[in-house]
């Protein structure tokens, strides 16, 4: 399908311009008076396609529509998955406006918001979409319901940030006219989030999952396993969680899910059409496995519970039997929960484990993921090893990594290991954006907003095919992160552009009509109840 995009770049920097403009001024203290520029602000209809992430094609043209209190939302009555998402989108819609938004049979009635199936679109493929907007309404077509789901992604940011509050607003409400043809550049677009280091919440997972939904991203990693804590509950190996899961870093009460909880995370992720991926580091990370059964060390001497933040001084007993009974157990168990792909393995930071263990161990560990019916992620250093067919290598290293690294997950990626890429000096949501940054930490240098945003996940690499380029993620560690607010803090506002390297084209990437985008997402962040980092990279209004 043909790119437009880059034709209403013009046009979506000067529009953008005016409303950053408008809110500047109604934000001055010496402005007087300041509500007819507010009202301005206000009333202005965003630029077609002015969204996070960038879509691929835009035509502008038409009148805005208007939602009104005689709007609905019509589905097909017999479809639920759509009813459901057009419920969400009335769920979305309804405290902000005061507008009953009533979900409707598509056949009741013209106009309003109509959300389509259509199997004959395949040009869409499983997660794309169109958007058509005019005076008598906006159509949402998609040939999936993740399409749809992702259309309303875009549909809420054409909308007034103050859309997203939970309390009535004045409006107006309008949507540009003209048409938004997208679909995503790669098919994996993730996050992870680390609840090793820091126990999160079911709540606050899907706190989060719901921050993730307005950026299209589609798979939401749980880093399980570390060595400060085990949070998933294994019946087979009770201490697991019990004992494992009951400290974190600094000492404090950790926690665990019991399966019931995983199992509402899972559906809950599944509503915003993300795949959990979850990961059991090994055979490194592995203290709070270590600490639970002596018998997984080698000297059958369990260690103490750690509470620090080093790395690379654990190791499961590789030439141990009962080694691989536990693996077993464990991926069995997991995998049972997991109705997604993937399960990841780990395999970073092995640094107590000889190299021709490794390999062994992971010679071992791969058939028992495939025997349980899921495909294989590891850390890149996955490629040292033999990678099983099909398996994905997740490749975290830095623009300063030695070129025979580099080189060594290219050539696996040439010989068919797909790769997602998190490169830690832009992809690392726990970088501190500067040295000032109270989170955070900076091992793998500062990481602005810029930083983050501005490469190429097909050049990344030398020697890699974009073609092995299954995706992006944003790993989110949290040595230093405890609690939603410093989520908040470090996510936001890098993660939407991590997310927009994955979903946008190639074509559409320039940083300055980018920070444009990006700084009104900041209303949008704050109606939400997001306290996000001010980079002064962006021009926020």
């Amino acid at each position: 399908m043909p790119v437009r995009q880059r034709r209403t770049f013009p046009l979506l920097f000067s529009s953008l311009s005016l409303l950053l403009a408008a809110g500047a001024l109604a934000g001055r203290a010496d402005a007087a008076p300041d509500r007819p520029a507010q009202a301005a602000a206000a009333s202005a209809v965003r630029p077609l396609g002015a969204v996070v992430p960038a879509p691929a094609s835009v035509t502008p043209g038409g009148t805005p529509y208007t939602l009104s209190r005689a709007t609905a939302i019509r589905v097909d009555s017999t479809d639920a998955e759509a009813r459901e998402i057009g419920g969400y989108l009335a769920a979305l819609l309804r405290p902000s406006t005061g507008y009953p938004l009533p979900v409707l049979d598509e056949a009741a009635g013209l106009g309003g918001i109509r959300l389509r199936l259509d199997p004959r679109a395949t040009a869409l493929g499983d997660e794309g979409y169109e958007l058509r907007s005019g005076r008598g309404g906006v159509t949402l077509t998609a040939r999936a319901h993740a399409g749809l789901f992702h259309g309303v992604q875009t549909l809420r940011q054409q909308l007034p940030a103050a859309v997203e509050r939970r309390t009535v607003q004045p409006g107006p409400w309008k949507i540009a006219g003209g048409t938004v043809t997208d679909t995503p550049r790669f098919a994996y677009r993730g996050a992870m989030l680390d609840v090793s280091r820091h126990f999160f919440t079911v709540d606050q997972v899907k706190r989060y999952i719901d921050q993730l939904a307005l950026y299209k991203v589609n798979a939401l990693h749980l880093h399980l396993s570390d060595d400060q804590g085990w949070r998933i509950a294994i019946d087979s190996w009770p201490r697991l969680a019990a004992h494992g899961g009951s400290t974190q870093v600094g000492g404090g009460p950790g926690g665990f899910y019991t399966k019931d909880d995983y199992r509402e995370i899972v559906r809950y992720a599944a509503s915003r059409y993300q795949e959990v991926v979850p990961e059991i580091d090994m055979p490194g990370h592995t203290n709070a496995a270590l600490a639970s059964y002596a018998e997984l060390n080698c000297d059958g001497v369990a260690p103490p519970l750690y509470t620090g933040t080093g790395v690379g001084f654990s190791s499961l007993c590789v030439p141990k039997e009962v080694t691989y009974d536990f693996v077993d157990d464990v991926i069995g168990e997991l995998a049972a929960l997991t109705p997604g792909r993937y399960l990841h393995i780990g395999g970073d930071e092995a640094h107590s484990t000889s190299h021709a263990d490794y390999v062994a161990f992971m010679d071992r560990v791969q058939p028992v993921v495939a025997a349980h019916g899921k495909t294989v992620i590891g850390w890149h250093q996955i490629t040292g090893a033999r990678p099983a067919p099909g398996a994905l290598a997740q490749y975290w290293g830095l623009d300063r990594s030695s070129a025979a690294e580099k080189e060594q997950v290219a050539a696996a990626g040439r010989n068919g290991t797909r790769v997602i890429l998190s490169p830690a000096d832009r992809a690392y949501l726990d970088m501190k954006y500067t040295k000032e940054t109270r989170l955070g930490l900076a091992w793998a240098g500062y990481v602005e907003v810029q930083r983050s945003y501005d490469w190429n996940p097909a050049t990344l690499l030398p020697g890699l095919p974009e073609s092995a380029v299954a995706g992006v993620e944003a790993p989110l560690w949290t040595e230093t992160v405890s609690e939603s607010a410093h989520i908040d803090q470090m996510a936001f506002p890098r993660l939407p552009g991590i997310a927009e390297l994955g979903w946008s084209p190639a074509a559409s990437h320039d940083w300055e009509a980018y920070r444009l985008r990006l700084a009104e997402q900041g209303p949008r962040l704050s109606a939400l109840g997001v306290d996000f980092y001010r980079s002064p990279q962006v021009p926020w209004p």
